[in-house]
């Protein structure tokens, strides 16, 4: 396993195309971003895949991440 150490707003990539960005630090919890192309599945750890069934999104579709992030009122 790889550790890094990042503050706000700093980021890692991984491999070609998916980006992570810190996006807040408060106390103990720490706010991720995650970029990543529409057919990488970004799953939280404790999620199984399998229960969860299959979500295909078109090419074309915008997510609304910065409302999902709190950028957007």
């Amino acid at each position: 396993m790889l550790v890094l150490s990042r503050k706000q707003n700093e980021r890692i990539r991984v491999g070609d195309s998916v980006v992570v960005t810190v996006v807040r630090v408060s106390g103990d919890k720490v706010r991720i971003g995650i970029e990543a192309p529409a057919n990488v599945r970004v799953l939280r750890d404790e999620l199984d895949a399998d229960s969860l069934g299959a979500v295909t999104l078109e090419p074309t579709a915008e997510l609304p991440i910065p409302r999902l992030f709190g950028f957007v009122g």
